[in-house]
């Protein structure tokens, strides 16, 4: 793991490859640090060790529906692709479908005996604890991982993290997102994952629907996915920090599934009371002109790169995205 010190691009793989692992080989494609090498869907994968053209790979998956006709066709892509790829680290650009989806991914790493870093960008506080238990096991494999890397979690649960420094006890912290999305179908894990969300869904109902019937959902809400105290894993994060209860965080947002414009400002609150006994309110906002993929895929590859850092310093186990600052990747 010399990968910084020697200046030779880290060697990142991609699992997953629907609108956000196309956007994060995208991001990957114009950065010198980091090297996209590796990816896989469901049905194949593709490696190839001196780097991925990633608007190739891109139009091979939307014009044949798998990466592996660029590569390899399997039903087992993940575990060969981790078999055979040298790979530093990957993203897992996954669903959260069900919640023990990318817990039961981590179990492959660990039985293949690979060793490196892995980040995920997961939103459930359920999912989350689940990745928690796993914190002896990662130990011994030599793992390190970063959990909930995304923009929320991730980015916002970040910069509620600092905010909360200003303050001698928490409130309240409440994140509010937007998201425009031009065509759902580029994102379909993502806006079915959010209609779990909904409070009339389960995770189990939104996981066995079909594609007709997320169309006709979407058009008897005109596309408007409005959500409500979510279970995100932003609570949990920062309860384990002594930040506050997760009682004293929310999160929801609007998600337009029709237009690529954001329907409101994505933002998060932190209120609280200085040591002067004065209660007052942060306000962070990201710009309306960074879509949802550039809020969560470079903050992902920040967290991977400063995973590296930990790694290097044999530090394993997991940490979420409150407990480390990511790095830019130049």
């Amino acid at each position: 793991m010399d990968k910084l010190d020697s200046k030779q691009p880290i060697r990142v793989g991609v699992l997953g490859f629907g609108g956000l692992g196309q956007a994060a080989a995208r991001v990957l494609s114009s950065k010198r640090e980091m090297k996209f090498v590796a990816t896989a869907d469901l049905h194949g994968y593709l490696y190839q060790p001196d780097g991925i053209n990633s608007d190739q790979a891109i139009k091979a998956h939307q014009d044949k529906g798998s990466i592996g006709h660029l590569g390899q066709l399997s039903e087992n892509s993940i575990k060969e692709l981790i078999q055979l790829a040298e790979v530093d680290g990957y993203f897992l650009a996954l669903p959260n479908l069900p919640n023990t989806f990318i817990s039961d991914v981590v179990d492959i790493f660990q039985a293949v005996g690979w060793r490196g870093v892995l980040v995920d960008a997961l939103k459930r506080t359920s999912a989350l604890e689940l990745m928690l238990l796993k914190q002896e096991s990662l130990q011994k494999a030599e793992i390190t991982y970063l959990s909930g890397c995304g923009a929320t979690p991730g980015l916002l649960t970040a910069a509620a993290n600092i905010a909360a420094q200003s303050y001698s006890e928490v409130h309240q912290v409440e994140i509010t997102f937007g998201v425009g999305i031009a065509n759902w179908e580029s994102y379909k894990a993502t806006i079915r994952e959010d209609i779990g969300h909904l409070a009339e869904f389960s995770i189990e109902q939104a996981r066995t629907m079909t594609d007709d019937e997320i169309k006709l959902l979407l058009q008897s809400r005109n596309g408007i996915l409005k959500l409500e105290n979510m279970e995100h894993a932003d609570d949990l994060m920062l309860e384990r920090l002594g930040i506050c209860s997760r009682e004293q965080v929310k999160v929801g947002g609007i998600v337009d599934t029709y237009n690529a414009k954001k329907p409101l400002s994505t933002n998060v609150k932190v209120t609280g009371r200085t040591f002067e006994g004065k209660i007052s309110t942060h306000t962070f906002i990201l710009g309306d002109e960074t879509s949802m993929a550039a809020n969560v895929c470079g903050p992902a590859f920040g967290y991977l790169k400063s995973g590296f850092t930990l790694h290097q310093k044999k530090i394993y186990g997991i940490f979420t995205a409150a407990e480390i600052m990511p790095q830019f990747v130049t």
